[in-house]
C-alpha cells in the first residue's frame, strides 16, 4: 500500500490523516507533509494526527512527529491501531504526546 495523507479543519483544529504505510520509501513525503500541516496549524494552535488509517511507521516517522511538534502547534495523536500503540509505548512517545481515542 502506498502512502497518502489528507488535511481537514474541524472544530478549530487541523486534522492531519496519514493513510497507508510510512516506510523507507515514503517517510520523506510523510515528514514534509506533516511539517507543512504543523506550520499551518500554528495559526489555530492545535493539530491532531489521526493515526486510524496508518498501517505502519518506521522510526524516522517518529522523528517527523517530534520535528512537527517543534513548529509550535499543540499536537495530539488520535486513534492508533494496536501496532502503533506498541510502537508509541516502546519509543516512549506516549509520554511526549497526548493520545486520544478518536480525532
Amino acid at each position: 500500500m502506498t502512502f497518502t495523507s489528507k488535511i481537514m479543519r474541524s472544530d478549530g483544529k487541523l486534522v492531519f490523516t496519514p493513510i497507508g504505510r510510512v516506510d523507507a520509501e515514503s517517510v520523506d513525503q510523510f515528514t514534509a507533509e506533516l511539517i507543512d500541516a504543523a506550520r499551518e496549524a500554528k495559526t489555530s494552535g492545535m493539530m491532531v494526527v489521526d493515526l486510524a488509517q496508518l498501517d505502519f511507521m518506521v522510526s524516522r516517522g517518529l522523528r517527523a512527529l517530534t520535528m512537527a511538534q517543534r513548529e509550535g502547534a499543540v499536537m495530539k495523536l488520535a486513534a492508533p491501531n494496536a501496532q502503533m500503540v506498541e510502537i508509541l509505548k516502546i519509543s516512549r512517545y506516549d509520554k511526549l504526546f497526548e493520545i486520544m481515542d478518536e480525532a
